[in-house]
C-alpha cells in the first residue's frame, strides 16, 4: 500500500458539537400553555413543572400521585411500538420519583375535574405483553391512550403555529424538560439532583447538555446579596451615614 505523502498527522478533523439547548422563557412558556386544548394543557405543566418526557407524561395516573411527601412516582410511559400503543417502563427502565410542586398538583386535580381519568388497558413492554390497566389523566375524548403521532401533530404543533414559536425540532416537546432544567438551574439545584429528576443515567451526561445555563459566580453573589438585604430597613444614604 502506498501512503500518502500529503497526509498530515497532527490535523484531526473538528468534534462534533451537539447544539446547546435552549429552554423557553416563561412568559413564552404561559403564552403558550394557554394556546394548548384545553383538555391537553396540563401536559405543559408535567413537562415543565416535573420535567417528564412525552411518554412519561402521557402515562401519568392518579395512582402515582404521593400528597403525603409529595412527589410524583415516574413508573411508566406510553410508546408506539410499529403502531401499536403499549405500556413500559421508563427511558432506560429508571423508575423514578420527582418532586411535585403544589402548582402542578392542583392543575392535575382541576384537570381530573373537568376530565375524569380513565382506566386504559395496554400491552406491558412489548405488543405481547400482558394486558395491565391503569387509570390515566390523559386520554382522546374516544377514552383511548394518547399516541405521539397524533398528539404532535393535532395538539403541539396547532400551538405552536398559535404562539408564532418556530416549528422546527428544537421546539419539540421536549422542550419542555429543557426548560424545567433551566428554572432549577437558576434556583440552585444541584446537578446530580436534577439528573435525579430527569432520570439520567449519569449526572456528567446532565451536566454536559446543560452547562450552559448553570448561573455564573456573579449571578449568584448577586442573587445571594439582594437576597440578605431585601428586609433591610430603608434609612438615607448620606454624609451622616458614612
Amino acid at each position: 500500500m502506498v501512503s500518502n505523502p500529503f497526509a498530515v498527522k497532527t490535523i484531526r478533523p473538528p468534534k462534533y458539537q451537539a447544539p446547546k439547548v435552549v429552554p423557553w422563557p416563561n412568559d413564552l412558556r404561559a403564552r403558550f400553555r394557554a394556546a394548548v386544548a384545553d383538555r391537553y394543557r396540563v401536559t405543559v405543566d408535567l413537562g415543565a413543572g416535573c420535567g417528564l418526557r412525552q411518554g412519561e407524561i402521557f402515562g401519568v395516573s392518579p395512582d402515582d400521585v404521593d400528597h403525603a411527601r409529595p412527589v410524583l412516582h415516574v413508573t411508566r410511559q406510553v410508546k408506539l411500538v410499529r403502531g401499536r400503543l403499549i405500556f413500559a417502563p421508563p427511558k432506560g427502565g429508571k423508575v423514578r420519583d420527582v418532586p411535585l410542586p403544589d402548582s402542578v398538583a392542583r392543575r392535575l386535580a382541576e384537570h381530573a375535574k373537568r376530565y375524569p381519568p380513565v382506566d386504559i388497558t395496554l400491552p406491558w413492554g412489548t405488543s405481547t405483553g400482558e394486558p395491565r390497566t391503569v387509570p390515566l389523566y390523559l386520554t382522546t375524548p374516544a377514552g383511548t391512550a394518547l399516541s405521539r403521532t397524533a398528539f404532535n401533530s393535532g395538539v403541539w404543533k396547532r400551538a405552536i403555529r398559535a404562539t408564532g414559536v418556530p416549528d422546527n425540532r428544537h421546539n419539540g416537546m421536549h422542550v419542555l424538560r429543557h426548560t424545567y432544567a433551566s428554572v432549577l438551574l437558576d434556583a440552585g439545584e444541584s446537578v446530580k439532583a436534577l439528573s435525579a429528576y430527569l432520570g439520567h443515567s449519569d449526572p456528567g451526561f446532565t451536566l454536559r447538555i446543560y452547562t450552559h445555563l448553570l448561573p455564573t459566580s456573579e449571578d449568584r453573589t448577586r442573587r445571594a446579596i439582594d437576597h440578605a438585604f431585601a428586609d433591610d430597613p430603608q434609612t438615607p444614604d448620606g454624609l451622616e451615614t458614612a
